[in-house]
């Protein structure tokens, strides 16, 4: 059984660690098997406001972005998705960072435009298979916020053994 620890938290006033109340609950006679980060692979997104988007001057289908992610400058972001455009609130990698398919973002030159991360769509996130553009966030999401506190994802999930001499659980 997966058990999220945050949705334990709206029902409960628990507060203690993931690995405190797997302690607990194995003493009650369940066996704690795991636990589980499902997107600690992208904690260090954050949410960006694009704040300029205009053609890329040699390239058809390339859009050269100014992005504010929160970092105290504008980011120039090349981005390839067909629905990128001024005013909107993006995911977005930053120098550095590694996504879930181990691919890193590093600073680039797209066809002679620097680039200096990554506008993020739900697929390069691992969240969806959808890759028809770049994810696009509510407006009131705060820019430089990490993305998984954002969509309040869950970070800690308990899978739990439950044995056969708990049937009640």
């Amino acid at each position: 059984m997966l058990l999220s620890l945050s949705w334990l938290r709206e029902f409960t006033p628990y507060e203690g660690t993931a690995q405190a109340l797997g302690d607990r609950l194995t003493m009650l006679g369940l066996e704690l098997e795991d636990i589980r980060r499902p997107y600690d692979a992208i904690s260090p997104i954050v949410v960006g406001h694009v704040l300029e988007c205009a053609a890329h001057p040699d390239s058809d289908h390339l859009h050269c972005c100014k992005v504010d992610a929160g970092q105290g400058e504008l980011l120039d972001i090349v981005c390839g998705a067909p629905n990128v455009a001024a005013g909107q609130k993006v995911p977005v990698a930053l120098v550095g960072s590694r996504l879930p398919d181990g691919m890193v973002i590093k600073k680039a030159k797209l066809r002679g435009q620097p680039s200096f991360g990554m506008i993020c769509s739900e697929r390069e996130l691992g969240l969806t298979e959808d890759h028809s553009g770049i994810m696009v966030l509510p407006e009131n999401a705060q820019v430089g916020a990490r993305l998984i506190d954002v969509l309040e994802l869950d970070r800690e999930v308990l899978d739990i053994s439950i044995t056969p001499n708990r049937a009640d659980c």
